[in-house]
């Protein structure tokens, strides 16, 4: 780390302090030349990948589209919105477990489409139909049989 005030490479840590909610260390250091002190801050700095499109442009993640297309399609249905962020949070933990610098926006719609199956059968029905381009009723009614499956997890949650 520079001394800010000289430039000087050499400064030495003379105390640190984990911040109170954990997510910060601040290091109180010495410059070696000069003998000023300052203070410094670590932080943790998750990034997420790049998300490849399926036309092969790349964007960065943008967790507010996931938002979007689950709260597009629990629109009117009986899903709390703290399911809705809990459900974008194993997303993102998915993710960053994956440790990948790039991502396929399908692998993500994927994980979306598994989040909506647990939370709502007609709200994933939607995303689905958006999302694998359904063009006929068959489309629809293979998606619903895929939900109505013996063994298929089907947890309905309320609002009350």
């Amino acid at each position: 780390m520079k001394c800010p005030f000289c430039k000087a490479e050499d400064t030495a840590v003379i105390d640190s302090r984990e911040s109170e909610d954990g997510d910060s260390v601040r290091r109180r250091r010495q410059c070696e030349s000069c003998d000023k002190r300052f203070t410094t801050y670590e932080r943790v700095e998750l990034s997420m990948p790049m998300v490849v499109k399926t036309n092969g442009n790349r964007v960065p993640y943008d967790g507010e589209k996931i938002r979007t297309g689950l709260l597009c399609s629990a629109r009117m249905k009986p899903v709390r919105t703290e399911y809705v962020d809990q459900a974008i949070n194993r997303i993102e933990q998915r993710i960053l477990a994956l440790g990948e610098r790039e991502i396929a926006s399908r692998v993500i719609g994927e994980m979306v489409m598994r989040e909506l199956k647990k939370m709502d059968d007609v709200a994933y029905i939607r995303f689905a139909s958006v999302y694998e381009d359904f063009q006929r009723v068959d489309d629809f009614r293979d998606a619903i049989l895929e939900v109505k499956k013996p063994g298929a997890k089907r947890t309905r949650r309320s609002t009350k």
